[in-house]
C-alpha cells in the first residue's frame, strides 16, 4: 500500500456558494470542480489554493454524515484525505494494521474517485479518507 500524500482537506460548511466565494476572496482559491455526491448526501466543491486542494461540503439533508457533523460540531474541518494507488489494498492494509474502518469497500466520491473512510478513533480523532482515481 503506497500513500502518495495529502489529496485534500475537507471542511463542512453551511453555505457552499458563500464558502467558495470566501476562499476565493481570502486565499485566491479557484474552483476546480463542483458536484453533488448523492451517495454521501453532500454537495461538494473542490477549490485550489496554490497547489493544495480544499474540499468544501454542504449536506443535502440533516440526517446525513455531514448534516449530523454540522449539527453536533458546527462548521469546520471534517476530514483529511490521503491519495493511494489502490483504495481496496489501502483499506485492507489499514484494517490489518488495526484501524477501524467505516467503509469495508470503496465507494464513489467527488470527481468519481474511489474513496473509503477510516474511523476517527483509529487516527487520534481525525476522520480519514483514502482516495484513488478510477
Amino acid at each position: 500500500m503506497t500513500f502518495r500524500g495529502v489529496h485534500h482537506v475537507g471542511f463542512a460548511v453551511t453555505d457552499l456558494d458563500e464558502a467558495v466565494e470566501t476562499y476565493g476572496r481570502l486565499f485566491g482559491a479557484t474552483l476546480e470542480h463542483r458536484d453533488a455526491v448523492a451517495e454521501q448526501g453532500v454537495e461538494a466543491a473542490s477549490v485550489l489554493v496554490g497547489p493544495s486542494r480544499i474540499e468544501l461540503l454542504v449536506p443535502t439533508g440533516d440526517d446525513t454524515p455531514v448534516g449530523r457533523f454540522l449539527a453536533k460540531r458546527g462548521p469546520g474541518m471534517h476530514h483529511v484525505a490521503y491519495e493511494v494507488d489502490d483504495v481496496g489494498s489501502a483499506i485492507a492494509g489499514l484494517e490489518h494494521a488495526g484501524a477501524e474502518l467505516i467503509d469495508q469497500v470503496p465507494r464513489r466520491g467527488l470527481f468519481g474517485l474511489q474513496v473509503a473512510f477510516v474511523h476517527p478513533d483509529a487516527v487520534h480523532g481525525v476522520l480519514t479518507e483514502v482516495v484513488c482515481p478510477v
